[in-house]
């Protein structure tokens, strides 16, 4: 039998926080011990209070640190109290709480480590804006190559964690991690796997992630960026180099070109120039690529060494 923990990352949802504490109250198979945890982001209404009178533990942020930081508080909660199965579970009423059974099953039977909700089984979700519906599927592309693993749902919050796969996570990012379990886990040989889920949007309500779209955008682009360059580092700098390379052959061979007509390499001895630097600049990048790879394997073992600190010295893993 397994503790599961619910967590919810809350930033002033007191017209629902009451709600989906309420209706996760559930029985589940395979679980002996229901813990509700409400990591309250540094909300300026009543959430901690209502969260606290419903019977939910509440750890609260002096200010709002971004759902990044609130599921490491979540996941340092989680190892503490040694529970074994972590459910991240979104405040503002989306979801269907009777698909945690389906979330949390693979991590109770022990055949995953974690696992995706996917809201995009049947397509895009009734009210759901089309660029929010693309864009999602752009990353989707993106995390998927990077993992070379097929991923339908890369972003979506409602997902199930094993306590191994806790323990193996080390997060960077604070405003959003979504995307950074899924290539994290990936990379260490952990188990992931995607079950459909219902999700509901509601018109007159913002996200509180993507509340804009186009700093949403930026902000989960650059930690795509850095998990590229992390977890796929020659890959990254390799096709920068070939990229780079192409250029410098297509501009020193037009002048050489220029040369064998002509005789002169005049009027474009500029462009052979450029094309010798751009030459140069890529086996420089190809170097980097290499020396990336290298770095890349070092991490993964100080991350072994991590695991095993983390391992011993759960109990004390949250101040």
């Amino acid at each position: 039998m397994k503790h599961l923990v619910i967590y919810f990352p809350a930033l002033n949802e007191e017209a629902t926080i009451a709600q989906v504490i309420e209706d996760t109250k559930l029985k589940f198979e395979g679980v002996s011990k229901l813990t509700h945890l409400v990591v309250d982001d540094g909300s300026r209404d009543r959430t901690a209070a209502i969260a606290k009178k419903s019977g939910a533990t509440v750890i609260s942020h002096k200010e709002n640190r971004g759902v990044g930081a609130a599921f490491q508080t979540a996941i340092k909660f989680t190892l503490q109290i040694k529970a074994d199965v972590l459910v991240s579970y979104d405040a503002d009423n989306q979801f269907n709480a009777r698909d945690i059974k389906n979330i949390i099953l693979p991590i109770i039977n022990d055949t995953a480590d974690l696992v995706l909700g996917c809201r995009f089984a049947n397509g895009k979700p009734e009210h759901m804006s089309v660029l929010k519906y693309r864009g999602n599927k752009v990353v989707n592309t993106i995390i998927s190559t990077i993992s070379k693993t097929k991923i339908e749902d890369a972003s979506c919050g409602f997902r199930s964690y094993s306590q191994e796969a806790l323990l193996n996570l080390n997060l960077h990012g604070n405003f959003t991690y979504t995307h950074e379990t899924i290539l994290d886990l990936i990379d260490k040989g952990l188990s992931v796997i995607q079950i459909p889920i219902g999700v509901t949007y509601f018109k007159e309500r913002k996200s509180r992630v993507a509340s804009s779209i186009y700093k949403y955008a930026i902000r989960t682009s650059r930690i795509i960026f850095k998990s590229f360059k992390d977890y796929a580092p020659f890959y990254f700098f390799g096709r920068l180099a070939l990229f780079v390379l192409v250029i410098g052959f297509l501009f020193g061979g037009f002048v050489i070109w220029h040369w064998f007509s002509t005789g002169f390499i005049s009027p474009y001895k500029s462009i052979g120039i450029v094309g010798l630097v751009l030459v140069g600049m890529a086996l420089l990048l190809f170097i980097l690529a290499l020396i990336a790879d290298m770095l890349g394997r070092l991490r993964r073992n100080q991350e072994r060494i991590l695991y095993q600190l983390k391992k011993q010295t759960s109990e004390n893993f949250i101040k």
